[in-house]
């Protein structure tokens, strides 16, 4: 095998803070704005008086805007390259921080849900170029290792975060719930306005740190990677290739992505709920989150201490796929605390899949490279689906039987990991 495809024929190089910290960086917003989710569910849920359907909408319009934003953001950083592209994408998503601000004190739904939109808008434009930005910084077949390092600094917000927004919003909770009960209109109508406003100084401050942290990103010694290099075997490869649609692996890699995110959205952000739904008081389940994420992180460290050296990427996929299958089963056969646990545990079984799937599906794509990760990242918009259709099924069946809607998910993962990721290759690149 030559150089991996998506190097320039020049080492990257770079002075003062290493790249890969100030990716760790932006990965840790990442995770921190996107975990926010499992909290403001619960939340807008009681705030804006929803049913399960309408407050899963909340996870519909952050991760759709992947879809409707992936390939302009390709458009995007073909003009500014990834370092202002990043900076811009910062910048829109403290935009989107500070529409919360009218919506907390209207407590109007549909703002809440623009402001979500429009930070997936920033988001889909910083995970456009991150991801394969931290892919093309070393070799090929140690990209899940560094993806997996990604993941760390993603989850370990995203462990904090609903921590940190769940003791403001979900403060006290179980005991409003049973208030407003028995209140009137006019002061059920006050009571849940407070409730409302208890979001504005968080995203404040979230507001704030985005905006500094995109002038950092801005002047920072971060490399440009010219990802339209292509090396001479994947050059030949690639001859008489016209369109990313001629590459089936990334077809079938979008497709899994799709299944794949949904899956680890379910599993992070409906945790919550379902263990309010099991008896569980909120004050308690606002940390499953948490033990989610924690999970995710547990699952990085194993990849970057066992891919490759112990373990290929999609012998890894294989197996936490495979494993996802049997937590969800184990999930949908008990009840409370071990059904949730068992909830919670699907972050161990999601946490090495995103990783493999990056470079098994951009592998070869040489040119193709930044238009095959717009693809991939509107495959994320499988966040707004997945949640939403498990939604509609609890209201009709209930929020644990609506679990089942993982197990083909999973199975489909586990095909790519199988056979998926070479389909239609010409040159088949070591996994």
């Amino acid at each position: 095998m030559g150089k991996p495809s998506t190097y320039s024929s020049e080492p990257v190089k770079y002075s003062g803070i290493p790249p890969i910290a100030i990716i760790g960086a932006l990965f840790f917003i990442f995770g921190f704005v996107t975990w926010l989710n499992s909290v403001l569910i619960p939340y807008l849920r009681i705030a804006c008086e929803l049913n399960n359907f309408e407050s899963y909408l909340v996870t519909f319009a952050f991760y759709i805007s992947y879809l409707v934003m992936a390939i302009p953001s390709g458009w995007v950083l073909k003009i500014t390259g990834f370092k202002k592209g990043m900076a811009l994408g910062l910048g829109v998503m403290a935009l989107g921080a500070l529409v919360f601000i009218p919506a907390a004190m209207t407590r109007t739904y549909e703002l809440f849900l623009l402001g979500l939109f429009v930070q997936g808008t920033g988001l889909a434009l910083l995970q456009t170029a991150s991801n394969p930005y931290i892919t093309i910084l070393g070799p090929a077949e140690s990209a899940a290792k560094r993806i997996s390092i990604m993941g760390i600094c993603n989850k370990v917000a995203g462990a904090i975060a609903p921590i940190v927004l769940g003791a403001v919003t979900l403060k006290d909770v179980d005991v409003l719930k049973v208030r407003i009960m028995t209140m009137s209109v006019v002061d059920k109508a006050a009571e849940l306005d407070l409730l409302a406003g208890r979001v504005i100084v968080p995203y404040i401050v979230i507001m704030v740190a985005l905006i500094i942290l995109g002038v950092l990103v801005s002047k920072s010694s971060l490399p440009e990677v010219d990802t339209d290099i292509e090396d001479e075997t994947v050059a030949a490869a690639n001859t008489g290739k016209t369109s990313i649609f001629q590459f089936p692996h990334l077809m079938l890699g979008v497709l899994t992505i799709f299944l794949y995110v949904g899956v680890e959205v379910l599993a992070g952000d409906t945790v919550i709920s379902y263990g309010a739904s099991q008896g569980i008081a909120l004050s308690t389940a606002k940390f499953f989150t948490t033990f989610t994420l924690i999970g995710m992180i547990v699952g990085y460290l194993v990849g970057i201490f066992c891919i490759p050296k112990y373990i290929s990427q999609a012998n890894a996929m294989k197996t936490f796929s495979i494993m996802g299958i049997v937590f969800t089963v184990i999930a949908l056969m008990t009840h409370g605390y071990v059904s949730v646990l068992f909830i919670a545990l699907l972050g161990l079984a999601n946490s090495l899949v995103w990783p493999a799937i990056w470079p098994l599906a951009l592998s070869g794509l040489g040119r193709f490279t930044k238009m095959g990760s717009s693809l991939l990242i509107m495959g994320i918009a499988g966040g707004a689906v997945m949640p939403l259709i498990y939604g509609r099924l609890a209201d009709i069946w209930s929020p644990q039987q609506a679990y089942w809607i993982m197990i083909p998910c999973y199975l489909f993962i586990l095909f790519y990991a199988v056979r998926g990721y070479n389909v239609g290759k010409a040159v088949l690149v070591k996994a």
